[in-house]
């Protein structure tokens, strides 16, 4: 059977609209006209008799066969693109290239002291982006190429990503170093008088330390809820509130650290990228950093 010709720019046009859910904005991406990006769609249509897209009031959304093929079209265009530079090198030392990270808070008051420092003399010309992508979003933003890298908790399997676990960190209890009540340990009855910060992104829930006092049958008093670690030393000592959070960042502050008088289930880290980048010289190289600094 003879293949069908087709012109392999229509599916430039398709992952563009794809990531970006917008005619205007893949025009402005593609450096084309709207009108060029609808009629490369309606060859695509032909091509594959399915809308592919269906326009809503916020943009277009993809149809059941635009998300099959999504993928495999994405994987085939990074392909291609390795195929025409295989032989080229990727130079840390004269590169300009700038690596996008989704990080949380204290993933990145960990991390971007140590890669900073280590990218300085090396790779002078390397830029570091960090922004935090929410958990839903993660596979979209990675497959798109608008995202390089994710630091994150253990996500539930999707196909197209890579993972490498990183570092295992325990809980630790932090009070202020001169607290009037607390002294160089503390006991299940002393944690649970004590008024507690929860840091949490979500408005509502509990965490891994909530869970674990709740298979005991207690309840802490959680005077203050914040959406990140990195304001809680801060409140804690100006306060008599107590945080529970990662050893690493206790560390990082001055304040007065305890071993937690009950058991609670570490925070395990995973590195994410995609699979299509798996094997492109400038993303292992930046893995191979970042793996060395974490794992």
């Amino acid at each position: 059977m003879q293949l069908p010709k087709v012109d392999l720019n229509l599916f430039v046009v398709f992952d563009v609209v794809y990531t970006e859910r917008n005619l205007t904005r893949a025009a402005q991406v593609l450096f084309v006209t709207q009108p060029a990006v609808s009629n490369a769609l309606k060859r695509l249509r032909q091509i594959f008799d399915d809308p592919l897209f269906v326009r809503t009031p916020q943009g277009v959304t993809p149809t059941p066969v635009a998300d099959n093929i999504s993928a495999a079209v994405k994987e085939a265009l990074h392909l291609l693109n390795t195929s025409l530079t295989e032989g080229q090198v990727f130079d840390p030392a004269t590169s300009d290239k700038t690596f996008r990270l989704s990080v949380y808070d204290y993933a990145e008051a960990v991390l971007m002291p140590r890669l900073m420092a280590q990218l300085a003399e090396p790779a002078p010309g390397i830029s570091v982006e960090c922004f935090s992508v929410p958990r839903n979003d993660l596979g979209r933003e990675l497959t798109s190429g608008r995202l390089d890298f994710a630091l994150d908790l253990p996500l539930f399997a999707v196909p197209q990503l890579c993972r490498q676990q990183l570092n295992t960190e325990r809980y630790v209890c932090t009070v202020r170093r001169d607290h009037p009540s607390v002294g160089s340990k503390l006991t299940l009855e002393q944690y649970l008088e004590l008024e507690h910060i929860h840091v949490s992104g979500r408005r509502e829930g509990i965490g891994h330390v909530d869970i674990a006092l709740d298979r005991l049958g207690r309840r802490r008093k959680i005077k203050l809820r914040m959406k990140n670690y990195m304001s809680g030393p801060r409140v804690v000592a100006s306060t008599n509130l107590a945080l529970t959070i990662p050893r690493t960042l206790a560390t990082m502050h001055d304040m007065k650290i305890l071993e937690l008088p009950f058991s609670v289930a570490s925070l395990d880290q995973y590195l994410y990228w995609h699979k299509s980048a798996d094997l492109d010289q400038a993303n292992m190289w930046m893995r191979g950093i970042l793996l060395g600094l974490l794992g």
